[in-house]
């Protein structure tokens, strides 16, 4: 029976391959087995039938060698095609055999590579690969190995950045409070409510780092749980766009909600969701200057998924950066986030079921686009 899944699909799984995974791997190994067992069966009939013709030549055409002292004509004869019959009979055996231990050590070797790599990777070395050689099921199970040993490496890889990245988040607001605190201990600084306050805005950070952190974590899982109930998407933007318009009109931008009249109730964590504008929102506010425009669109194709566009009149995204924006930790240099806020986004829509995308054109402004289906 095959193990259980999660129903979401996870962010790592690769866009080209189906979720939840198929179970092909039990139809090939079932193909393999019949293969082995048609090449014995072909081989028994083979020894089956070369025993009684065997048997048939040696005595029945040939009869008994002679009794007496001499040997006649049809005597001599009858030996010299036992003799021409024998060789024969042994050539089609050592065939038979040869051609059984060439076709077992064809299937049988790449087997042999397979494990031979897999105690490589159980050392902890993800680079090993095998070679796609023998029967078709063979090669299947050597792609998919180096499929698996590929992610394993690059698991690894990201795991290693996302230490390095997180040891660097913490560093600095550990070391403002650090400093503020030696500083009061010391008499450097005086106790008054404005040292405090640094480093009470130093502790918040952390808080929001750890909890983005522990959300993403969740998210990319799939245990995140999602308090799900009917959701007007248009009143959630109306409420995300209405806690930033004071900060946008300070700023000199424009912020609006372009709604749609067939808007259907989604099945959606409106906490969650209203993360997620709030989050794109406040990217597209922070890169748009004075006198632009940042606009939710919403729309519903009859029978179609239902989509969230915020759109910023900013200078956009460079195209070699554009691929990367989701990733975690990633920001621009004129950023001042932590480079969690899109990757946490991403994961926030893809556990309900949809996806969030990006368009930009540099100098135009740039476009994310949420996708929801209609049923999660």
């Amino acid at each position: 029976m095959p193990p259980p899944f999660v129903k979401q699909r996870p962010p790592w799984w690769p866009e080209t391959e189906p979720w939840p995974p198929q179970d092909h791997w039990r139809r090939r190994r079932g193909r393999l087995f019949w293969r082995i067992g048609a090449l014995l069966a072909v081989l028994f009939l083979f020894l089956g039938a070369a025993c009684p013709l065997a048997f048939f030549l040696l005595v029945n055409p040939f009869g008994r060698f002679p009794d007496g002292p001499g040997l006649r004509g049809p005597e001599l004869i009858k030996i010299w095609n036992w003799g021409l019959a024998a060789p024969a009979i042994v050539l089609l055996g050592g065939a038979g055999v040869a051609l059984t231990v060439l076709v077992l050590r064809r299937t049988t070797a790449p087997l042999g590579d397979v494990m031979e790599a897999a105690g490589r990777v159980a050392e902890g070395d993800y680079t090993a690969r095998v070679a796609e050689r023998g029967p078709a099921e063979a090669r299947d199970l050597a792609r998919a190995f180096n499929t698996m040993s590929e992610r394993l490496r690059a698991n690894d890889e990201q795991r290693r950045r996302l230490l390095a990245d997180i040891t660097h988040e913490l560093r600095t607001p550990l070391a403002v409070v650090q400093g503020h605190l030696e500083g009061l201990l010391d008499g450097v600084y005086p106790r008054d409510d404005a040292h405090l306050a640094v480093i009470l805005d130093e502790t918040r950070v952390l808080n929001r780092l750890i909890e983005d952190l522990r959300t993403l974590a969740l998210a990319e899982s799939g245990a995140l749980r999602l308090q799900r109930e009917p959701t007007d998407l248009e009143v959630l933007a109306e409420e995300a766009a209405g806690a930033l318009r004071a900060p946008a009109g300070a700023a000199g931008v424009t912020l609006r909600v372009d709604g749609a009249d067939d808007i259907p109730l989604l099945d959606v964590d409106p906490v969650r969701i209203r993360e997620v504008l709030t989050n794109l929102l406040t990217n597209a506010l922070r890169h748009t200057p004075a006198g632009g425009t940042v606009t939710v669109r919403l729309a519903a194709p009859a029978g179609q998924p239902v989509t969230v566009a915020v759109q910023d009149t900013g200078a956009g995204i460079p195209a070699e950066a554009l691929p990367h924006i989701f990733d975690r930790f990633y920001k621009s240099d004129e950023s001042r986030g932590m480079g969690l806020g899109l990757a946490i986004a991403r994961n926030l829509v893809q556990a309900h079921g949809g996806t969030l995308q990006a368009e930009s054109t540099p100098g135009q402004g740039t476009t994310l686009t949420i996708t929801l289906p209609l049923t999660p």
